[in-house]
């Protein structure tokens, strides 16, 4: 099955975007005649499997390459480097063509930027004395689509660049990918920003209107008509909690990479002990697409129920006479068991992490810590967990959870649990320890904590949550609905207004925009749950909402959102957009900093 993921059902033509993507790259492969060999940044190799094939890449000529510290072993006389502004690959870049000089070999050397350049990068090639020899362009590469409703701006450090170094560069990166977007579907009428990120972003995105407009008049009716903006600081407690969606989980035990985990192939019922095998995710799978945004333990039930039921057709089929017609359904059924066996297998081994006693414990401790009970169970846990040195990343996951729902640590508590994990891990850690400081996810306590409010005004912990059936969005994570999409469900339906004093309780300003002038394009004000005949767009379809997430989004966080669409009377279809899909330690790694 393809890794490129089927973009047909997409509620606005992201396909286009894709293909442009792909013209974009074929093109500066066309440009440089002959056989070249095509330098790519191992992270944007990920990045570029979405969009293009490898094979159409080697039919315009190009030999693919990593882009690593070792010279490059190629025949070809031209060497294509693709890669982000990036000061550490610069100096790749720099060693490989010394290399070939002081080697005597001669060859053209071309490096696109990736989404442009960036002077800081030239600069180091000029003081290398290398950048004369250099063809320099860009690959406006702004937007991936990951999937049919889901679009990343891959760009990793976003949240650490911003929140920790005071870069914000990737926020004019947000910005311009969201205006090139509006070049295509029209100018988006409504937007709405909470977080200091997102402002920033929505005030990028008027003075580019101002100074590049999208023409209104030629566009009609904009295909969407609100963007919700909003920073991961805003709500850092959804993503450190662990995820029980399907999707979710596999992504907290395996890491889905660019649409696909890489597993051991004895895992997915393969013979050979220890080759790895790429597993691709993605809606071209129907039976995932199915399971993906259900909870974990549905999803045991429903890939039980599927193999029962196609063992009572297989009985069937050997002891009684089939008609034709019925013949034809059962071999339907049996095209869908590659499917099945993979999610069975995923499944299976999926349960050998949640049935662990340590998988359960942890999620009770977050449990009691997002119903702010119990303070000294909590804080005993910790310190337990630093004593037995668990992996640090589950410890600082689980601090910055205290923290954040406590309004930091009392000074005693916070001196010793810092004083512990530096003797536990290592002092070199103490880099890391000051980043989660500066951006306020580890702190001391200085003011009461207003998450019992935060908690009880958006109706977050919900009592008897039915997983199998549920009527609400907490079903993501068995009883906890992610703070950030209740955000989400009051702006979609009320705006901002109503939530407006428990806004100010949570970090960042908000900002309400109303841009252009589309009197026939309905505020999503007046949708207050009903599907008007008036609050369709022109042709048919249901108003589209961007929700932007500017320092990543989890798998729960995205099924939450699709559930929330795909409820009765909900007049509009989603689209997720994101700076990079995370998981709670994915999240809290970009912290890490060892020194020495």
């Amino acid at each position: 099955m393809a890794q490129v993921p089927n973009l047909d059902n997409a509620p606005i033509n992201l396909k286009s975007l894709r293909d442009q993507s792909q013209k974009e790259l074929i093109t500066i492969l066309k440009n440089i005649r002959g056989k070249k060999c095509l330098v790519i940044d191992p992270k944007l190799g990920g990045s570029l499997s979405l969009i293009v094939q490898s094979s159409l890449l080697k039919e315009h000529g190009a030999e693919l390459r990593h882009l690593n510290a070792e010279p490059v072993q190629t025949d070809c006389t031209k060497v294509v480097y693709l890669v982000r502004a990036q000061l550490d690959l610069m100096k790749f870049i720099c060693s490989h063509i010394h290399n070939d000089i002081s080697k005597g070999i001669q060859r053209e050397y071309f490096v696109y930027f990736v989404p442009r350049r960036a002077v800081v990068c030239e600069k180091i090639l000029e003081e290398e004395k290398i950048h004369h020899l250099l063809t320099i362009g860009e690959y406006p590469l702004y937007l991936i689509p990951l999937d049919e409703d889901v679009l990343s701006f891959e760009l990793d450090a976003a949240y650490k660049e911003h929140l920790v170094d005071g870069d914000t560069t990737s926020l004019w990166h947000i910005a311009k990918a969201i205006h090139k977007l509006e070049f295509s579907f029209g100018l988006i009428p409504n937007v709405r920003a909470k977080g200091k990120a997102s402002v920033r972003v929505a005030d990028i995105l008027n003075r580019m209107q101002s100074e590049q407009p999208v023409n209104t008049s030629e566009m009609g009716v904009p295909e969407i008509n609100t963007i919700i903006l909003l920073d991961r600081e805003v709500d850092m407690i959804t993503p450190m909690c662990s995820q029980l969606t399907y999707e979710g989980l596999l992504d907290e035990f395996l890491g889905i990479n660019n649409g696909a985990v890489e597993l051991d192939s004895s895992i997915m019922g393969a013979q050979q002990e220890g080759k790895k095998i790429k597993v691709p995710l993605n809606s071209s799978d129907k039976l995932f697409k199915e399971i993906r945004d259900q909870n974990f333990e549905v999803v045991v039930q429903v890939l039980r129920q599927k193999a029962t039921s196609m063992k009572q057709d297989y009985t069937e089929m050997q002891t009684t006479n089939q008609t034709v017609s019925e013949l034809k359904d059962f071999v339907k059924k049996l095209n869908s068991l590659p499917e099945m066996t993979r999610h069975i297998n995923l499944g299976q081994h999926l349960t050998t992490f949640t049935s662990k006693p340590s998988f359960l414990g942890r999620l009770d401790m977050e449990q009691t810590l997002v119903e702010a009970e119990s303070y000294d169970i909590c804080f005993e846990y910790i310190e337990e967990m630093i004593h037995k040195q668990e992996p640090l990343i589950n410890v600082l996951r689980l601090l910055i959870l205290f923290s954040i729902t406590n309004a930091g640590l009392p000074k005693k508590n916070f001196d010793y649990l810092r004083r512990e994990l530096l003797h536990s891990y290592g002092f070199e850690h103490i880099a890391t320890l000051n980043n989660l400081e500066k951006s306020g996810l580890l702190k001391k306590q200085e003011t009461k904590s207003n998450w019992i409010t935060i908690k009880r005004a958006l109706r977050l912990v919900v009592e008897d949550t039915d997983t199998s059936n549920p009527n609400d969005i907490s079903y993501v994570f068995s009883g906890y609905a992610p703070l950030s999409i209740r955000l989400v469900q009051h702006a979609i339906r009320s705006g901002w207004r109503p939530i407006e004093e428990i806004l100010k309780l949570l970090p960042g300003p908000h900002s309400d925009i109303k841009r252009g002038g589309f009197s026939s394009s309905p505020s999503l004000d007046s949708l207050n749950g009903s599907l008007h005949s008036s609050d369709k767009v022109v042709d048919g379809r249901r108003t589209l909402v961007l929700v932007v997430f500017i320092g990543g989004v989890t798998s729960a966080e995205i099924s939450a959102l699709r559930f929330l669409s795909s409820q009765e009377g909900m007049a509009y279809d989603i689209i997720v957009a994101t700076t990079q899909m995370v998981n709670g330690s994915t999240l809290t790694e970009t912290f890490v900093e060892k020194l020495g």
